[in-house]
């Protein structure tokens, strides 16, 4: 998984159980989670090196943390990526659990 400040790729992503899902190219990274009570837990992200620092991971993390605004959740990132994307993301901050 790269940090990049490259433009972010135009992709699909889907919500798929406890994970989305992002195409791009034809090849896909995702981003778990689980749920605790009303709490989205980011367990993992995982962009592969064919597609890495094009913005993927970042897409996820933040197509997860509108999901959980939608249902009312808070998010807590406890993997590496999400945590920090978190810190450059402020206006996510009230989410955080």
């Amino acid at each position: 998984m790269t940090c990049s400040a490259a433009p972010a790729a135009p992709m699909a992503i889907k919500h798929d159980g406890h994970r989305f899902v992002a195409s791009v190219d034809g090849v896909q990274a995702r981003l778990h989670y689980r749920l605790e009570g009303e709490r989205m837990v980011i367990t993992h992200t995982a962009v592969p090196e064919a597609i890495a620092g094009r913005g993927v991971a970042g897409q996820l993390t933040r197509a997860a943390f509108e999901h959980a605004r939608a249902k009312g959740w808070k998010v807590r990132p406890a993997c590496a990526y999400a945590a920090g994307w978190a810190e450059r993301h402020p206006e996510y901050g009230a989410l955080l659990a």
